[in-house]
């Protein structure tokens, strides 16, 4: 149920409010908002939308002092990890060009259909491919086509699946992982393993020169899957695992068990996006402390997520703010 609630609260302006740009946000990205204020409100200006529901369920929305955005740039920061939230967001991202904004940055921090990015029979339906198709519809603006900015989206090639009327800009979170890296583990022999070949493929040149790599691979015995060290050495070294998400997290579980047993001292992992669904991070708080998880970094950009982790062991909040 979408509760009214209007987000976030405005803040006392000292700059002429044009020189600004418009932060708006739904209503499970607002502490996420609220950091980006603490730290850029020299930049933002905030804006209120009231987020309702007539009583048959669907949203009853309103862009408070809408005459303000006129002319302004505007950042909608989303959430589309709740699939009953989708649809009232995207009212609102097709109704904010046609007040006459100067540009749209719509903020959409994990694109949740991410990994149905193929089908490999017919019958299946990519639904990464729908989910573009969607965004892809999104009014152009007084300047132009909208830019949608996600972090770490499953695979790259999803790029394609958007129309030539928005623009998609694709980030990655490594570098908070690295800052952490520096920060609290500088004095640690240290070395990053990736679960799979692809997600090697991917993150390892993040890392450059400045930490070993580790390659696992999961091979088949009989009907189970077994992960194995595919390439290099974790001997001696606190082990830290990478990847863009995690569900259940039994690969992360199964690698871990993979990298102790070739002599890894202690190992960690880093993920973009913790989506967990039905709780299954409780998995990994549950594990007695000698055999679990260091430390279990992640982001906020799963908002449900976050607020239940938050303050739990081994789980570490790095915040996109």
């Amino acid at each position: 149920i979408i509760r009214e609630h209007s987000t976030p609260c405005a803040m006392n302006i000292t700059q002429p409010r044009e020189s600004k740009s418009v932060l708006f946000c739904f209503t499970d990205m607002t502490w996420l908002a609220q950091a980006i204020f603490a730290k850029y409100s020299h930049l933002l200006d905030a804006g209120a939308i009231t987020w309702s529901s007539f009583a048959d369920g669907f949203p009853n929305l309103f862009i408070n002092d809408v005459e303000a955005i006129r002319g302004r740039h505007v950042i909608f920061l989303a959430s589309f990890q709740d699939p009953a939230h989708i649809f009232p967001q995207l009212a609102m991202i097709y109704a904010l060009p046609r007040y006459l904004v100067s540009s749209l940055t719509l903020v959409l921090p994990y694109f949740p259909t991410g990994t149905m990015e193929r089908i490999d029979e017919e019958g299946q339906v990519a639904t990464a491919a729908t989910l573009a198709r969607m965004l892809s519809t999104v009014p152009l603006t007084s300047s132009g086509p909208v830019k949608i900015l996600m972090y770490d989206i499953h695979a790259l090639q999803e790029r394609f699946y958007f129309s030539d009327q928005v623009l998609p800009i694709f980030v990655t979170a490594i570098p908070l992982f690295l800052d952490r890296l520096s920060k609290h583990h500088w004095n640690e022999e240290i070395a990053i393993s990736f679960p799979d070949e692809g997600a090697w493929k991917r993150f390892g040149p993040k890392f450059g020169h400045k930490f070993p790599l580790i390659c696992c691979t999961k091979i088949r015995d009989g009907d189970k899957r077994l992960v194995q060290i595919k390439e290099g050495d974790p001997r001696g070294r606190h082990v830290f695992i990478v990847d863009d998400l995690v569900q259940t997290g039994g690969t992360l579980l199964e690698c871990k068990a993979a990298l102790r047993a070739a002599g890894a001292i202690q190992v960690s992992a880093f993920v973009t996006h913790g989506v967990f669904p039905h709780d299954s991070w409780k998995k990994f708080a549950s594990e007695d402390i000698a055999n679990r998880f260091g430390v279990f970094y992640l982001t906020d950009s799963c908002p449900s997520t976050a607020a239940k982790v938050q303050g739990v062991a081994p789980f570490c909040l790095l915040s996109l703010a």
